[in-house]
């Protein structure tokens, strides 16, 4: 007679969090404004302007845009705030800086909003693997809102975690 096999972690109190589950939908856009300046490197604010203008801003509806300049130019602060201007009315997130800093911005924002009641007085674990572009950094947000309220938390999959912080009530 064989013994029934138990999983012991689906019968735990073990509560996982996966930062996937609360990425929110959305093409992202690195918009690059190298090729609005005079041979990529001086920005010449008629010309900038126009082209400005003239661009189809609607194409970033429900997107989420990192705005960077990838040439060795001197961009003033104005140009990359008039550019954003334009983004506000068509975008979910405009930030100026690179694909990491826009992921790193929507997951802050992210964690001011989360209620994790559930997780109170409970081992935590933070799902490691992810599919989707998570930063670090949204990785210690989720840490510094668990930490008060946890029993303990870990890292990883319930079958193989990290020990990261241990309650000490």
């Amino acid at each position: 007679m064989q013994e029934e096999i138990i999983n012991r972690v689906s019968n735990s109190k073990l509560m996982t969090f996966d930062l996937e589950e609360i990425y929110p939908e959305g093409k992202r856009v690195l918009l690059d404004i190298k090729d609005w300046l005079f041979q990529e490197i001086i920005l010449k604010e008629k010309d900038f302007r126009k082209s400005v203008s003239e661009h189809n801003w609607s194409e970033y509806k429900n997107s989420f845009v990192a705005i960077t300049c990838s040439a060795d130019a001197i961009i003033p602060s104005w140009a990359f705030m008039l550019v954003a201007s334009e983004l506000t009315p068509y975008a979910n997130k405009v930030v100026i800086g690179d694909l990491v800093l826009l992921e790193t911005v929507i997951y802050q924002e992210l964690m001011e909003f989360l209620d994790l009641r559930d997780f109170a007085d409970k081992p935590v674990i933070i799902k490691g693997c992810a599919n989707k572009p998570i930063p670090n950094s949204a990785y210690s947000f989720l840490i510094a809102k668990l930490q008060p309220i946890a029993k303990s938390i870990m890292f990883g999959e319930a079958c193989s975690t990290v020990p990261l912080y241990k309650s000490k009530k």
